[in-house]
């Protein structure tokens, strides 16, 4: 295989972006949990939050069919991108320079891995 076309990079990112969803919905669900097991099978939340990482799962499939495994999966780490946003949003969670700083050095390993499979 010689390259990746994009139509295999945007289901990979659209993969990235349905699976942070998911997460921020099994986060709201995990928060809505009692003690009683029962509430998970009542607990829309958790069933989104799974029906979103299965699309995702099957975006990403999809996409990896003719696409290079090198330049796919570090894609999505793009996910770590949207789930902060999502955390920031919905939760109130801080943005914290320790946490840019960790994106910065993610977004700096995706450049170079594209880099070094574009040469």
């Amino acid at each position: 295989m010689t390259s990746t076309p994009f139509s295999s990079i945007l289901l990979v990112f659209l993969a990235s972006f349905v699976g942070s969803i998911g997460a921020a919905f099994l986060k709201s669900g995990a928060d809505r949990l009692h003690r009683q097991i029962f509430s998970i099978w009542t607990n829309w939340h958790l069933a989104a939050g799974i029906v979103l990482f299965v699309l995702s799962s099957l975006l990403y499939l999809k996409g990896l069919k003719k696409g290079e495994l090198t330049i796919l999966y570090p894609m999505v780490s793009f996910g770590y991108f949207w789930t902060l946003l999502w955390s920031r949003i919905f939760f109130g969670e801080p943005l914290t320079s320790s946490k840019l700083g960790g994106l910065a050095l993610i977004a700096a390993g995706i450049v170079l891995l594209a880099l070094a499979a574009s040469s």
